[in-house]
């Protein structure tokens, strides 16, 4: 099973350029109203415009701009080298909520905040 994670982002281009220099990585889609970072194998991180899914959906949905300021979503990223992909973040303009320490289910882990809001951990096992 592959698993696309979509996050409704204010400014698509500002957001990629922060994925780009974060993860190290040119996305494998990046065109109007989507841009996709193929994280592994089974594992796609995608970038939509909050005004994309207010077409796609609608009045279905409350709008995503609504809950800025809000977190929507943990983005919990398990990488060999957490300090350094946590370092980058904050270059980038993510703000830090925490910095890395070891956590009580046995990972390291560092917390922050993208762009939009979102949180963004990285992390590595350690038992």
């Amino acid at each position: 099973m592959k698993t696309n994670v979509i996050l409704y982002v204010l400014d698509q281009g500002a957001s990629k350029r922060f994925y780009e220099a974060v993860l190290l990585s040119r996305p494998s889609l990046d065109v109007q109203g989507m841009t996709e970072f193929e994280l592994n194998a089974e594992t796609v991180l995608g970038l939509m415009p909050v005004a994309g899914i207010r077409r796609l959906l609608g009045e279905t949905l409350p709008d995503p701009d609504t809950a800025r300021g809000v977190p929507r979503v943990e983005l919990y990223l398990t990488v060999d080298d957490p300090a350094e992909f946590h370092r980058r973040a904050i270059v980038h303009g993510a703000r830090e909520l925490s910095p890395l320490l070891l956590r009580d289910w046995g990972d390291e882990a560092a917390y922050s905040l993208d762009l939009d809001g979102h949180v963004l951990v990285f992390a590595r096992r350690t038992a």
